[in-house]
């Protein structure tokens, strides 16, 4: 088949034209393969040990590059042609197959035209696979009194086309596939019915399109029809680190010894089997722990998520705090440069907001490692496909990952006001509306339990960061959060990290770090509640406690408080603008600073 050269970003490989990702590319439908195929001579490993500590043996590498080399044979990141299933767009011909053009297959039909991928794939209940639509075998299926017994021995494979037709009806029932042989039509409103590919005897290979073996033991789950540019067909699952001087509390340092253990992988593959409680024994012998406590970290290994990335911030946290506690100017050389001052210090400070804010830290240099732990398919429930999908005996399983250099401003909040104000009764039970959703949705397990101290202060990035895009020089979706609002950790947290990285220099030109300064800050974080008091959808976002995907928001839309949701942690959730700046017998957390400021500009 005839290569396609096309360039990416390195960011790009991790999300969104990483592993598993269906991705169009020249008019091209294409798949990555897992990171069992690559060429790992070419594919330089990046080290972040405090990641991969908690991820478990692994090794984290930046896709195959080429970087530097030329010639016919040069290395690359592999796609698939997927789905293999084409059309041509001039004589409406369906095939699995192209023309060959000087002995190579090409992607243009026989008469000259284009050749265009099928819309529609399919994939399981289970989420875990994914495969073409076997096209032929389904227009010969169905039944309706169009599908005769010539119709079922038909091998006219070559007379299949995709055609629309007027003549019956408009939307899916005008787009058919036809049999040019036994003269067979059959709709695409056939297809999108509940169970159809089922009841047409089409079932599940077990295996991904880039796989050729089948499994000894067939995939049981029904398969449904879904568009191939559906955002729900890939959703990855990423996790980040900083990279930074960590100091880890013991029982941090307890779990990255379970995680490093050569054995521990097999108690995560065979978690709740026969195997897993004996394997766990040996472990537990080894570090000094007990059984109860290696299943439990192989469980959280499983959805890898929540527990991994809890850990990972209460270092950096530690780390924070160990920069604020030196005001002035950092003078290290390191990859964490941090700048801090503290907000009573600063004339030009509100009272009531210093008493909330403590100090605020401009990150002048930050490195941040990106990894691509699996994705997930058809929906957020759906298993977890890890990236690497190698079976070869002890390999350590290979990442996606990518090294990022940026800037930032890390705000730290009074843990002594906070304690007290999230203690309050209206504001538990403002903060227990989304607790309780996140409790009944099993996808959202994965998501930061939403306690009322991480509501307020993830609604205070959004704020900022939306006023933050019109001074930095960044668009708001180069920026990103890192929320450290926590209080079942050994050291309870609360402060948010803005920031923004990228590959190359433009992550620390300076834009957003400068913004850092007293006399800046404090009026861009004033503005940014001034702007979120009233919101262009007032008074039906003010007085909403449903908003969002499952209802995860309260008083949160696109006019006052969402952002870009690559910025966004949570992916644009658990936001609450009530929570910030008051609302209906809510008290607000920094709703007295807008008021003071207000009653001052009055005066």
């Amino acid at each position: 088949m005839r290569r396609i050269k096309h360039d990416l970003r390195l960011s790009e490989t991790v999300s969104p034209f990483g592993v598993g990702a269906v991705v169009d590319i020249r008019g091209e439908s294409l798949i990555a393969p897992d990171t069992s195929w690559w060429d790992e001579r070419h594919a330089p490993e990046v080290h972040c040990e405090r990641l991969v500590e908690r991820l478990g043996p692994s090794v984290l590498r930046e896709a195959p590059t080429h970087s530097g080399r030329a010639g016919k044979d040069t290395a690359g990141l592999l796609y698939w042609r997927f789905p293999t299933w084409r059309f041509c767009e001039r004589c409406s011909r369906l095939s699995q197959r192209t023309s060959k053009d000087r002995g190579r297959w090409s992607n243009s039909c026989d008469c000259g035209g284009m050749l265009v991928p099928m819309r529609y794939v399919a994939v399981c209940e289970k989420g875990s696979h994914l495969q073409d639509i076997p096209w032929f075998m389904w227009a010969h299926r169905g039944h309706d009194a169009g599908v005769t017994e010539s119709a079922r021995l038909c091998r006219a494979y070559k007379e299949l086309r995709f055609v629309r037709s007027a003549r019956h009806g408009e939307g899916l029932k005008s787009l058919r596939v036809e049999c040019g042989g036994c003269r067979r039509s059959r709709p695409l409103s056939d297809l999108v019915t509940r169970e159809a590919l089922g009841r047409d005897g089409i079932r599940c290979k077990g295996i991904q399109p880039w796989q050729d073996t089948l499994p000894p033991n067939p995939c049981e789950h029904p398969l449904f029809p879904v568009q191939r540019g559906a955002t729900g067909n890939y959703i990855a699952e990423r996790i980040s680190a900083l990279d930074i001087p960590e100091e880890k509390p013991p029982s941090i340092a307890f779990a990255d010894a379970i995680r490093a253990h050569d054995d521990f992988s097999r108690v995560v593959a065979d978690n709740g089997g026969p195997k897993a409680e004996l394997i766990a024994g040996w472990i537990a012998d080894e570090v000094g722990g007990t059984v109860e406590d290696v299943l439990k970290l192989a469980a959280a290994a499983d959805e890898r998520s929540n527990d991994v990335l809890a850990d990972l911030k209460d270092g950096e946290w530690a780390a924070f705090l160990k920069k604020l506690a030196l005001p002035g100017r950092d003078r290290s050389e390191s990859d964490f440069v941090v700048d801090a001052w503290s907000t009573a210090e600063q004339p030009g400070v509100p009272a009531a907001l210093a008493s909330r804010l403590t100090a605020v830290g401009q990150v002048r240099r930050v490195r941040e490692v990106r990894a691509l732990v699996g994705f997930r398919r058809y929906s957020a429930d759906a298993e977890l496909i890890p990236a690497d999908l190698s079976t070869k005996g002890k390999r350590k399983p290979t990442l996606p990952a990518i090294e990022m250099f940026g800037e930032g401003i890390f705000l730290q909040f009074s843990e002594e006001f906070l304690a007290e104000w999230e203690e309050r009764v209206e504001v538990r039970a403002r903060a227990g509306i989304l607790v309780n959703r996140r409790a009944s949705t099993a996808w959202a397990q994965r998501l930061d339990v939403p306690e009322a101290r991480f509501i307020a202060l993830h609604t205070t990035a959004h704020l900022l960061i939306r006023r933050l895009a019109y001074a930095s020089g960044y668009s708001s979706a180069s920026l990103q959060e890192r929320i450290y609002a926590h209080t079942d950790r050994p050291d309870h947290t609360a402060g948010i990290l803005i920031y923004t990285a990228a590959g190359d220099a433009q992550g620390t030109l300076g834009g957003l770090v400068r913004l850092g300064d007293p006399d800046k800050l404090v009026p861009l974080l004033l503005a940014a509640l001034d702007d979120a008091d009233v919101c262009s959808n007032d008074p039906v976002c003010i007085e909403s406690d449903r908003q969002g995907a499952s209802s995860l928001n309260l008083s949160a839309c696109h006019g006052c408080a969402l952002v870009s949701e690559t910025s966004c942690e949570t992916a644009n959730r658990l936001l609450d603008r009530q929570l910030v700046l008051g609302g209906q017998n809510v008290t607000g957390f920094l709703e007295s600073v807008i008021d003071d400021i207000r009653e001052h500009s009055a005066s």
